[in-house]
């Protein structure tokens, strides 16, 4: 959706996609930071000969530079960016949004979050969790038909329900279950012996 032009704001996007801001100059930004970061972690162009613990810097940011303009000057990689990037970060949201919710319901140790708590009536709230999640971003993401995603699964549910992959979905999260209950089944037998 693209920004309100009779809005301030709106005009100084349109503005920077003009200028090529969205194109050129933040790809590089991230592709020079990121190229950068992995040459002084692991010093691959050696290190300062004075000091054997510093990374030489000039080299690492004149080959972060170099790889940063390559990667500009290229139009596949750059829409390729530009196109994965918004979707790695929602993906991320999703997944903070669900940690969020989640931890609502269980305490943290002094090392984090525990998994082993999930178990029981917990894990039924788990699950419900991630369900409603994913359903709350499915029915906020519209594709380019204008419809979102989550009508867009619910109709083709509907249409093809008598199909074989409706079919085949439902054994595979019917198969999963039954493993998933024997193996737990199992595990209880052990700890109680």
């Amino acid at each position: 959706m693209q920004p309100p032009l009779n809005s301030p704001l709106g005009q100084a996007i349109e503005f920077f996609q003009e200028f090529g801001l969205f194109d050129i100059v933040l790809p590089f930004l991230l592709v020079f930071t990121l190229v950068f970061a992995i040459l002084e972690k692991t010093k691959i162009l050696g290190t300062e000969p004075k000091d054997d613990e510093s990374p030489r810097k000039n080299l690492n940011a004149m080959v972060a530079f170099v790889v940063g303009l390559l990667v500009v000057a290229s139009n596949k990689v750059v829409t390729a960016l530009n196109e994965a990037l918004p979707n790695i970060v929602l993906l991320l949201v999703v997944f903070i949004a669900f940690l969020l919710l989640i931890g609502t319901f269980f305490r943290t140790s002094e090392k984090g979050f525990d998994i082993s708590q999930i178990s029981g009536w917990k894990g039924v709230l788990f699950g419900i969790a991630f369900v409603g999640v994913l359903f709350s971003f499915l029915g906020a993401i519209r594709n380019d038909a204008g419809q979102t995603w989550l009508e867009y699964i619910w109709e083709y549910i509907l249409a093809n329900w008598s199909g074989t992959v409706i079919a085949t979905i439902i054994f595979f999260v019917v198969a999963i279950g039954a493993v998933a209950y024997v193996v737990s089944g199992s595990k209880k037998k052990e700890v109680t012996d």
